[in-house]
C-alpha cells in the first residue's frame, strides 16, 4: 500500500514539475516573440524598409512616452479613458446579467424578446454612437453608455443561455422542498452559471475598451481615443502608436485582473 502511495505521489510531483517547466518555456517563447517583434520594428524603421513616418519606431514611441509622462498629458488622458472603461465595463456586465435574469424569470418575456435580441446582437453597436451623443449629450455619459451598450447584448445572450442549460433536476429538488423561484435562482442557477458569468467578464473587458475608444473618437476632447484621432489629424503616427500600446497594456492588465478573480473565486 505504501509503495502504491509513494508511486502516486511521485507521479503527481513529476506532473507538477512538468507543468512548471512547460510554463517557463511558454514565458520564454512569449518573451522571444516580444523582443523579436519590437527589435524587427526598430530595425525595419531605421533601415527604412518600412515608412518611418507612418509606422514610427519603438525608440520614437519611448521618447514620446517619456515626454508625455513628464508633461502629465498621458496620465490625464489615460485616467479619463480608464475611468470611462471601468464604468462602462461594470454597467454593461450588470445590465447584461440583469436582463438575462429577467428572461430566465419570465419564459413569456424571453419568447417575446428573443428575435429582438438576435437583431440587436447583429446590429453594429458603433453605429449607435451618434444617437447616444445626441440623447445623452457629449461627454462622459455618452461615452460610458457606448462602452456599456457594446457588451450588454452579448452578455445577456451568453448568460441567459447558461441559465437555461442548468440541469432542471437541480430545480426540481429545490422545488420539492418548497423553494421559491427566487431561491432556485439564488441557490442553483447563479452557482451553476458563475464560471460562465466570470468568463463573460473577460470578453467584456475588450468590448468595453472598444466602445469607449469609439466614443472618444466621436465626441471627446480627452482620453486615449482623442489622442489617436489627434495623432491622425496632425499626421503624428508616433502618438497614435503610443496610444495604441498604452491601450493594449491596460486592457491586458484588466484582463489579467479578471482572470485572477476567476481563479480566486472558482477555486474557493
Amino acid at each position: 500500500m505504501n509503495k502504491e502511495t509513494d508511486k502516486v505521489e511521485l507521479l503527481h510531483k513529476n506532473y507538477i514539475r512538468s507543468l512548471k517547466v512547460e510554463k517557463r518555456w511558454i514565458r520564454f517563447y512569449q518573451a522571444i516573440i516580444f523582443l523579436v517583434f519590437f527589435s524587427s520594428w526598430e530595425l525595419f524603421s531605421a533601415k527604412q524598409w518600412i515608412d518611418p513616418l507612418i509606422f514610427s519606431s519603438p525608440s520614437k514611441i519611448w521618447i514620446l512616452f517619456m515626454n508625455k509622462l513628464q508633461d502629465g498629458s498621458l496620465l490625464t488622458n489615460l485616467g479619463v479613458t480608464l475611468t470611462e472603461t471601468v464604468f462602462g465595463f461594470i454597467l454593461g456586465t450588470f445590465l447584461g446579467v440583469l436582463l438575462a435574469a429577467i428572461l430566465w424569470w419570465s419564459p413569456m418575456v424571453s419568447k417575446i424578446l428573443d428575435p429582438y435580441l438576435v437583431i440587436l446582437n447583429a446590429m453594429p453597436k458603433v453605429a449607435l454612437g451618434p444617437v447616444l451623443i445626441v440623447a445623452l449629450s457629449p461627454g462622459y455619459p455618452s461615452i460610458i453608455a457606448m462602452g456599456a451598450i457594446i457588451s450588454v447584448i452579448i452578455t445577456t445572450i451568453v448568460v441567459y443561455t447558461a441559465f437555461k442549460e442548468v440541469d432542471p433536476n437541480y430545480l426540481k429538488v429545490l422545488q420539492t422542498f418548497g423553494a421559491t423561484r427566487f431561491q432556485c435562482f439564488k441557490e442553483a442557477i447563479i452557482p451553476a452559471c458563475f464560471p460562465t458569468i466570470i468568463s463573460t467578464l473577460k470578453v467584456n473587458v475588450g468590448l468595453s475598451w472598444v466602445g469607449v475608444i469609439v466614443g472618444e473618437f466621436l465626441v471627446s476632447s480627452k482620453g486615449l481615443g482623442y489622442m489617436i484621432i489627434y495623432g491622425f489629424q496632425v499626421f503624428n503616427f508616433t502618438l497614435v502608436f503610443l496610444s495604441l500600446l498604452v491601450i493594449a497594456v491596460f486592457a491586458t492588465i484588466m484582463y489579467q485582473l479578471v482572470d485572477f478573480l476567476e481563479k480566486k473565486l472558482i477555486k474557493e
